[in-house]
């Protein structure tokens, strides 16, 4: 990923609240960024999500404290 286009995307923060770990196909779901799990699941399958820059292929990647995840112009940093 270029800076320039590091400068368009919406960067924002996900609290796991005391818990260990985030399914990535639930984030996508609480964080409004898809309509249902199925849809999750389609774009990763696709390879349109990044966590920690690298393209993520695993529906229910375990997202833990620290991990970044990329969706269209959307940057979720996972904190405790």
């Amino acid at each position: 990923m270029t800076a320039a286009n590091n400068e368009h995307m919406k960067q924002e923060t996900f609290s796991l609240r005391g818990q260990e770990y985030i399914q990535l196909d639930q984030l996508m779901k609480l964080l409004g960024w898809v309509e249902s799990g199925s849809v999750a699941h389609e774009v990763i399958d696709e390879g349109m999500v990044k966590v920690d820059g690298e393209t993520e292929l695993r529906r229910r990647r375990k997202l833990r404290e620290g991990m970044i995840v990329e969706f269209e112009n959307y940057q979720i940093k996972i904190e405790l």
